[in-house]
């Protein structure tokens, strides 16, 4: 799928997504900047984006790729490419690996995973297929044994290992609980994830050789969003022009920043979707720019549509449902997410507040019934919990007035995330 013109990709969404159409009816016919659109809505967006009577798509669901994204079991959220918006996603995220360091020849295993509609696994086997040098693809995947990964590993020399740093440190542990190292790793290609200092020091225990890199900056949702830009700090990317118009926005008024070192909203435009178009569409990270407006930006963690804590996806509408479920008698008048970084491992905790002179035993039971009820909607957090991956959830009292807020709008930070950024 080409590029498009930004005009002709919003008068498109305009005549064949009811969503978008109805998203821009007060707007003139013709619109030839991104700031004369609303920023969409997510809650919005993923209500009309249904299995059934879908109002986002702008063509039947007849020719697809389909994966799976974020929310509840109870509310799976879909995206779909066509054949050609597949190819271009993944030739596109194919030539930025070469700034992550892939060369000619390079052995690469993919450990992402795979299966349930997740796209991680196939996503960077095909990017590796359709980069701009030869490698050689081991697609080994991340619930193989890690017995039998190590294996493979050494039997077929790899020079580069890709996956979450969640995946990457649990190979690490195990190969250093064995006594052994993989010294010809060059490079390890991680993504879905921050890597933090503390997981650096334990990959060099195994991977004695290697150099941890951002393989790249996209969500099966939002698409393309950076380029990784060689150097020491893995969290500047930039945008993958022309594909991808990326914004930076502030977070109490909405504007675009421009210029450097002021944190914001990241904001995602698609030129190449026009299946499932992604026009104004939040990312869910906060960033800065490095230098000027479209240049380099360094990610700064999750905003608050949702937050990722090790290789669990939550969104804050997962912690509501869960906390208004529980929360039969309506002692909660607030909530906020911690998210913390201790022993290695990151952990959620749930900041609630209540009005004072509660019972403590009653809020001891509700807070039990507010962890069971969120580990059901999102089980991938009591297995990374079971595997050592993340902390258990905890919930904290507080009162109202305890709640982080922004200091110039007075309104709620929802999620806060108190890990080290460098």
């Amino acid at each position: 799928m080409p590029v498009q013109q930004f005009s002709d990709l919003v008068r498109f969404a305009r005549d064949c997504s009811p969503f978008y159409a109805d998203l821009y009816a007060d707007l003139a016919p013709q619109v030839n900047s991104l700031t004369d659109l609303p920023v969409v809505d997510q809650n919005e967006f993923w209500a009309a984006n249904t299995l059934r009577d879908n109002l986002v798509l702008t063509a039947p669901l007849g020719e697809a790729v389909v994966f799976k994204t974020g929310g509840t079991t109870g509310t799976p959220r879909f995206s779909c490419y066509t054949r050609e918006e597949w190819q271009e996603f993944v030739t596109t995220f194919g030539a930025g690996l070469v700034d992550a360091g892939l060369r000619p020849g390079h052995r690469v295993a993919d450990l992402f995973y795979a299966g349930e509609l997740y796209a991680s696994f196939l996503f960077i086997l095909d990017s590796l297929a359709h980069a701009p040098v030869a490698n050689v693809r081991l697609p080994i995947g991340g619930a193989a044994p890690l017995e039998s990964t190590v294996s493979t590993l050494d039997d077929f020399g790899a020079h580069v290992v890709a996956g979450t740093p969640t995946t990457l440190c649990r190979l690490a542990e195990y190969l250093i609980s064995t006594g052994r190292q993989l010294p010809d790793v060059e490079f390890l290609f991680f993504g879905g994830e921050a890597l933090f200092d503390d997981q650096r020091r334990l990959l060099s225990g195994a991977f004695p050789h290697a150099v941890p890199r951002s393989l790249g900056y996209a969500s099966v949702d939002g698409g393309l969003l950076g380029r990784p830009v060689p150097g020491p700090d893995s969290r500047v990317h930039r945008p993958f022009s022309p594909h991808t118009v990326v914004e930076i926005l502030d977070e109490t008024t909405g504007e675009p920043i421009r210029e450097a070192g002021r944190p914001g909203r990241v904001v995602v435009t698609q030129l190449f979707r026009r299946l499932m178009p992604v026009i104004r569409y939040p990312a869910g990270d906060r960033a800065e720019w490095t230098d000027t407006e479209g240049g380099p930006f360094r990610i700064l963690g999750r905003a608050e549509e949702g937050v990722r804590v090790g290789p669990v996806s939550l969104y804050w509408e997962d912690v509501a449902n869960a906390v208004a479920e529980a929360d039969t008698d309506g002692l909660v008048t607030g909530m906020q997410l911690l998210v913390r970084r201790g022993e290695g491992r990151d952990g959620l905790v749930l900041r609630l507040a209540t009005a004072q002179d509660r019972d403590p035993a009653g809020l001891e039971v509700l807070a039990k019934a507010v962890v069971t009820g969120l580990n059901t909607a999102r089980p991938l957090y009591p297995e990374s919990v079971a595997n050592g991956f993340v902390h258990p959830l905890r919930v904290e009292w507080a009162r109202h007035s305890d709640l982080t807020v922004n200091s110039r709008s007075g309104k709620l930070i929802r999620v806060l995330d108190e890990r080290p950024t460098a």
